[in-house]
């Protein structure tokens, strides 16, 4: 963990922020006493898998079945009562 003056991290914030994001952890001190860490913010939710869930949902959909009719005469069926 590198240490950083007040100073030098007011100036150099933006990149000292871009390191942060890249995993680096950093110890802020003022007259040389630690009173700030900067650390990579914990995700709160990891990134959903599109590609999981696209795969899962055409499992499903096999799985499932509308009884040989199509959506459209299912949809005629019905207005007939």
């Amino acid at each position: 963990m590198e240490t950083v003056g007040s100073f030098e991290a007011k100036t150099h914030l933006p990149q000292l922020l871009e390191r942060a994001a890249k995993g680096e952890e950093f110890t802020i001190t003022k007259h040389g006493k630690p009173v700030a860490r900067l650390v990579p913010a914990l995700s709160a939710r990891p990134k959903p898998d599109v590609q999981a869930a696209v795969e899962a949902m055409k499992q499903f959909r096999k799985g499932r079945s509308l009884g040989g009719s199509s959506i459209r005469e299912m949809i005629e069926e019905g207005r007939r009562f």
